[in-house]
Formats: C-alpha cells, sequence, structure tokens
C-alpha cells in the first residue's frame, strides 16, 4: 500500500519547482536550439582556437597550483591547532563570495605594474597582467577555495583515532598524512579540485581586469556578444555549459565514493553520513 503524499512536501516540491525551473529552462532551451554543425565551425575558427587554448592552458596551470597549494592548506586547517582557525577558514571562504570584477580590481591593485608586487617586478621586466600569469593568478583567486574547502572537509570526515594508532605504531605526521589521511580523503578532495578546475575555465569577471588580452574563452565569449550578439556567443556558451556539466557529473561521482555529504561553514566541517 502506498504512503499518501505529505502536504509539506506537496508545497515544499511546488515551491522548490519554481527555481528548479528557473536552473534548468536557460540549459534547455540552449540544447533545443543548438546548431551543432555551425557552432563547431564557429569554433575552428583561428581566434576561438586560441581563446580554447588559453583556458585549457591557464585552467591547468592553476588546478595544478591549488592543488599543491590548498590540499596542505586544508589539511592545516583541519588538523593543527591553530589560533584564530575560524578566522582563517572565513577568509578563505572570502573570495567565493567576492564580486569577480571586484576580485579583480584587488589583484590588479596588488599585481599591477604599480602594485606592491607587480612594480617591483615590472622594473626587472617581469609582468603579471595581459598575460597567461594574470589568467592564471585570477583563476587562483577564485577557484582556489573549492579545492581548500574540499580537502578541509575530507580531512576532517577522517577518524582521528585511526591517525592516532599509526602514531603509537611509530608513524610520522608525514607518514600518517601520506598513507591514511589522503587516501580517505582523497575522493572527497578530488571532486573539489574538479569543480575548482572547471570554475577557473570558466572565470570572467576577475579575467577581465587582470588580462583582456589574451583572450581567454569566457572573454571570448564576450567580445563575440559585444561584436555579433547572441549568434556570436551562442557557440562559446554551448561548449562552456557542455564542459561544465561533464565535469560536474564526474565531481558528482568522485563525491559519492566517500559516502559523505559535507556540511561545510566558515565555523567549521562536519561529516554527514549519507
Amino acid at each position: 500500500m502506498s504512503r499518501p503524499l505529505n502536504p509539506t512536501f506537496i508545497a515544499f516540491g511546488l515551491l522548490g519547482s519554481l527555481l528548479l525551473l528557473d536552473l534548468v529552462l536557460p540549459i534547455m532551451n540552449l540544447l533545443l536550439h543548438a546548431d551543432w554543425s555551425g557552432w563547431i565551425a564557429e569554433l575552428k575558427q583561428p581566434d576561438a582556437r586560441q581563446a580554447l587554448k588559453i583556458s585549457v592552458t591557464a585552467s591547468i596551470i592553476s588546478t595544478l597550483i591549488m592543488t599543491f597549494l590548498g590540499v596542505p592548506l586544508g589539511y592545516l586547517l583541519a588538523r593543527a591547532n591553530l589560533p584564530f582557525k575560524r578566522l582563517w577558514i572565513s577568509l578563505v571562504f572570502l573570495p567565493m563570495v567576492v564580486p569577480g570584477l571586484a576580485g579583480g580590481i584587488l589583484l590588479l591593485q596588488m599585481f599591477g605594474p604599480y602594485g606592491m608586487i607587480g612594480q617591483p617586478l615590472d622594473a626587472w621586466s617581469i609582468e603579471l597582467t595581459n598575460n597567461l600569469a594574470g589568467i592564471v593568478l585570477a583563476q587562483l583567486f577564485v577557484a582556489s577555495p573549492f579545492v581548500v574547502v574540499s580537502a578541509l572537509a575530507g580531512f576532517a570526515s577522517v577518524d582521528p583515532k585511526l591517525e592516532q594508532a599509526a602514531a603509537t605504531l611509530g608513524d610520522s605526521r608525514w607518514q600518517i598524512f601520506r598513507r591514511i589521511s589522503l587516501p580517505l580523503a582523497w575522493p572527497g578532495i578530488a571532486a573539489g579540485i574538479t569543480l575548482a578546475w572547471i570554475r577557473a575555465l570558466g572565470e570572467f569577471g576577475a579575467t577581465l581586469i587582470m588580462a583582456y588580452n589574451p583572450h581567454s574563452l569566457p572573454v571570448y565569449m564576450w567580445v563575440k556578444f559585444e561584436s555579433d550578439g547572441l549568434a556570436g556567443a551562442m557557440p562559446v556558451a554551448f561548449w562552456l555549459v557542455l564542459a561544465a556539466g561533464a565535469v560536474v557529473a564526474v565531481s558528482m561521482f568522485l563525491s559519492g565514493l566517500t559516502g559523505h555529504a559535507y556540511v561545510v561553514t566558515p565555523l567549521g566541517v562536519r561529516p554527514h553520513e549519507g
């Protein structure tokens, strides 16, 4: 015998469906009006291929850097007895809510030719704006929090008793990290890395300020929209959506491998059994 529908679920379903329509309809409309042959031909143009190459190259570099630096930071925030730990965690979250254009202004003030870091480097003919380095810096600012937060959540979910048992057997902190903490936390970290990569690939606001030239793919899409309207921007938007969808699917698969759903706030991380 089937159970009657709960009135609360019905009401929440009606309310939630309105938001779901707002999220899904634009993507469905894009797919329904896809001009596959025309859009593929448009993306074979030299400028589009160059923008794609720049975006992929910059996003791979930035993802490698944020992984190499962000995973240790997440472990430190999860396990070390740091003063003002909640403050440091809150600061990690901050770039996630700062508008992209504002983030670009902050980066330009720091790394631009008259900035605190950019000016001394400029004296040595080292520029960090309007080049690949500027794109990477913009992507690091907006996307690296995803890696740090996922690492923080992953390491916080590892049972400390397992690490304590390894310590009693004589393992060093590095051995505990390499043999126990990292393997157990890795599926969640990998999901965060994939989300960070697609966030970096699609970064627009900060990149527009730090490195308008050479065009990354999102900036190229904006240039095409300015010059040719929707018809010019649609092919680039279409392939960015497809790339994002593929990476989100991979991320959800990797998150499912952990068997946990993470509840993360600036005040801490709490693993919740799924």
